[in-house]
């Protein structure tokens, strides 16, 4: 009977799906307009004083999509986004098949969350290559700026020798600067949203503070030795860090292998384990903690980061 349930379940997702002419692109904007919310009037002037910051969820969508954007994968943004929705719908009926309703939230939140983990890779590169094409970018503009006093002239100096992310940061900041609005104050401060790095911002803030005390361009240089320093401890830490995922990796893999290896070691148990509520509860117990301890890992062992 369950059988009957999970086709009559498809057939009737497929239908909606040819119903509504559902694609990939839509499903995608349908997904953003939920987590990325419109900023007000209220939000914006909070933003521009650099009293407000968007939520973490909504960071991590823009960040992906930001990375892939600019790695020329846009497509596979989209891609993840549709994959992650049919993937939550397959970890519920996966847990329905199993006869276990207690894993349904842990089954859904865990495939969900696997088309944007394979992207990972490529959000990794991305952010390495900013933070690198950063630090050259901060180090010859702050040179030229110290030289000649003059923002505007240093970037425009140094525009050719950046490389993508960064020079449509610079870009934009020229644009703004001479064809939007004189006031170079507040093209800096909309330059500092368009790139989350704290060394970044109190860049940024200095070179503003700056343009009404001159005397400050000193203090930029030693900002800009930060993002150097940086580097040179996440190099150091590489090794160190890969092996602690490594390890939580590997015990996460023998809970999970555990399972089918108890049906060999005594089938009592298995039964019990499978399908006993007790046991069912447990199973999504282990899953929930799984979840949460990974979300730590992840956050406890990513490359270190300045923080103000």
């Amino acid at each position: 009977m369950i059988w009957l349930y999970l086709v009559s379940f498809v057939v009737l997702s497929a239908g909606i799906v040819l119903l509504l002419g559902l694609t990939p692109e839509r499903v995608t904007d349908d997904l953003m307009g939920i987590f990325v919310s419109p900023q007000s009037l209220r939000d914006r002037i909070l933003i521009a004083r650099g009293k407000k910051r968007s939520r973490r969820l909504t960071k991590e969508l823009l960040h992906i999509r930001d990375a892939l954007d600019a790695t020329g994968k846009a497509g596979q943004f989209t891609a993840a986004c549709a994959a992650s929705v049919v993937l939550m719908i397959a970890g519920c009926i996966f847990s329905v098949m199993i006869d276990n309703y207690f894993l349904i939230p842990v089954a859904a939140v865990v495939f969900a969350s696997l088309p944007f983990f394979l992207a990972r890779s490529t959000i990794n590169a991305y952010d390495k290559q900013m933070k690198e094409e950063l630090e050259t970018a901060l180090s010859i503009v702050t040179t030229s700026y110290i030289r000649t006093d003059d923002i505007l002239g240093a970037v425009k100096e140094n525009l050719p020798y950046l490389k993508p992310p960064i020079r449509e940061v610079f870009t934009g900041f020229l644009g703004d600067a001479m064809m939007v609005s004189s006031d170079t104050k507040q093209a800096l401060r909309n330059m500092r949203e368009k790139i989350d790095n704290d060394i970044f911002d109190e860049w940024c803030e200095t070179l503003t503070a700056c343009q009404d005390d001159r005397t400050l361009k000193d203090t930029l240089l030693p900002i800009v030795a930060k993002l150097t320093d940086v580097r040179i401890v996440n190099n150091e830490l590489k090794t160190m860090l890969a092996e602690v995922r490594t390890e939580y990796w590997t015990m996460a893999a023998l809970v999970l292998l555990n399972i089918p290896l108890m049906y060999f070691l005594n089938k009592d148990w298995f039964d019990t384990l499978m399908f006993s509520v007790p046991g069912k509860i447990v199973l999504a117990v282990c899953g929930l903690v799984i979840v949460v301890t990974a979300v730590f890992m992840m956050k406890f062992t990513k490359p270190v980061e300045y923080r103000r």
